[in-house]
């Protein structure tokens, strides 16, 4: 099963390596991880997708919380929160093509970032299935280079299944 994991932490040399080193301890493979700051900068978020066994997950995710740098630690459930992925692409885009591109762009509410006479590179936002599926529409044009983020989460208001907290919440 694929889980998305939020785990806020303070901002400190070394914490990174920590918790992924508690997930591959654990057997998990890390599918996306996204790390950046907060509105704090003494906190960063950490955003992993991994797939496993629940019950692994789940003890996994009490040791993160026993870490004295992570504040909090959650395991979103499903639809219960927001999650959008980043791709940037080139395309190849000779001029018989470069039409159906830029409607699909369109279509998928992707942005043209530069133009060139043979290709175009494209910013797209979305779930991981919408970016999954544009990319799927851009091959059939040739995909010359292609950059990804893993996912950004956030938690619906009103939900929650905070696993562990060290401290006050953030």
């Amino acid at each position: 099963m694929r889980h998305t994991i939020s785990v806020l932490v303070e901002n400190k040399f070394g914490v990174l390596t920590r918790v992924t080193g508690l997930f591959s301890g654990r057997g998990f493979n890390i599918d996306t991880l996204n790390v950046g700051p907060t509105s704090d900068p003494r906190f960063s978020r950490i955003t992993a997708t991994v797939r496993g066994n629940d019950q692994q997950l789940d003890q996994c995710i009490k040791q993160l919380g026993k870490l004295v740098e992570v504040i909090k630690v959650q395991d979103l459930a499903s639809g219960q929160f927001v999650a959008r992925e980043l791709a940037i692409v080139k395309v190849r885009a000779d001029s018989a093509h470069r039409g159906e591109i830029v409607q699909l762009c369109d279509i998928f509410r992707a942005k043209i970032v530069d133009v060139s006479l043979d290709d175009l590179i494209i910013e797209m936002t979305g779930n991981d299935e919408k970016v999954g599926a544009f990319l799927s529409m851009m091959e059939q044009f040739g995909i010359l280079s292609l950059v990804r983020t893993g996912a950004l989460a956030m938690e619906r208001t009103g939900t929650g299944s905070q696993q562990n907290n060290n401290s006050e919440q953030k």
